[in-house]
């Protein structure tokens, strides 16, 4: 079994998950073995003054899922993960660093871009933004599978009309997408992605219209509230969501996740982008492993290993 230890840091990104990961009981045996994670969730509660922690290791699900709770959530989990990465493998310092929709800010944290109060505090705000956009605006969203990129941006654009907007959100992984934006038109493209072909196509249960036209309603204050943040630049660089290309600096970051508020995240490119440059290994840092089963599908060859639970890290000792 392949572990941290014999990766090449030099060819190796770490990966934050985004929403979708999230379970109850995340973090709580992470916690509970090392102090160090115990007291990135201690700050957590205290920056937050709310004990979210509690959410997060008891429930209800249905608070841990709503999208205000979610997003700081997975924050915590992956910064206390990569807290505890830095206390027993201090040496280790990965080339890269990536994360999927929300967790492009948990990377840009790791990276120190942000202090993790900050950070904290922006995602809570990312999560209070959507979720009023979503009040506001309701919008909705499709996975579709085994349609290409090309054919489902024809598809949307025939779907949109001027009143009613559907885009590709999210390029997962090859035959895996994401599409988001008005619900009529999430609608009709859902029809015609079944007509053309698709192996599935069906709505997801939310009412946020996640990087879509219908975020433009919070956009304002996002981009307020991410020049308040203040970034600064990145120690390790960073693959943007945006355009799949590699970030360091401070401005560059604070642009890109204003901007992924409404664009796609274009996670295939991100990964083939990373093995560009020289990436042969992508760990998980936080909850669950959904970004390495996508990552075995876009670099089939890669190695990945998950880091999110006491047991991922006895493997490190």
């Amino acid at each position: 079994m392949t572990t941290i230890k014999d990766l090449d840091p030099k060819a190796t990104a770490l990966v934050f998950p985004g929403q979708g990961s999230q379970l109850v009981g995340m973090g709580r045996e992470l916690a509970e073995a090392f102090p160090a994670a115990r007291a990135i969730f201690h700050e957590a509660d205290a920056t937050l003054s709310v004990a979210l922690s509690e959410v997060m290791w008891n429930g209800p699900a249905e608070q841990l899922n709503d999208t205000m709770n979610t997003q700081p959530a997975l924050f915590i989990h992956s910064l206390a993960a990569f807290t505890v990465l830095k206390e027993l493998l201090p040496e280790f310092r990965p080339a890269f660093l990536a994360g999927h929709s929300l967790g492009e800010l948990s990377a840009l944290t790791a990276g120190g871009a942000l202090t993790f109060a900050a950070g904290l505090r922006l995602v809570r705000r990312r999560g209070e933004l959507m979720k009023q956009a979503g009040e506001v605006n309701p919008g909705g969203m499709a996975a579709v599978l085994s349609l290409d990129i090309p054919t489902l941006e024809k598809i949307c654009e025939s779907a949109s009309t001027a009143a009613e907007g559907v885009q590709v959100a999210n390029d997962n992984c090859p035959g895996q997408v994401v599409i988001s934006g008005a619900k009529p038109a999430v609608e009709r493209a859902i029809e015609l992605a079944k007509a053309a072909g698709a192996r599935r196509a069906v709505p997801l249960p939310i009412s946020i219209a996640a990087h879509s036209k219908l975020m433009d309603t919070i956009q304002a204050e996002w981009d307020a509230a991410v020049a308040e943040a203040g970034l600064s630049d990145s120690a390790i660089p960073l693959i943007g969501n945006v355009e799949a290309s590699v970030i360091a600096s401070g401005t560059d970051l604070s642009r890109d996740i204003q901007r992924q508020m409404q664009s796609r995240v274009r996670w295939s490119e991100t990964i083939a982008a990373a093995g560009k440059h020289g990436i042969n290994a992508f760990i998980e840092v936080g909850t669950g492993s959904v970004l390495l089963g996508l990552i075995k599908r876009i670099a089939s060859e890669a190695t990945g290993i998950p880091l999110g639970t006491a047991a991922d890290f006895a493997l490190t000792k």
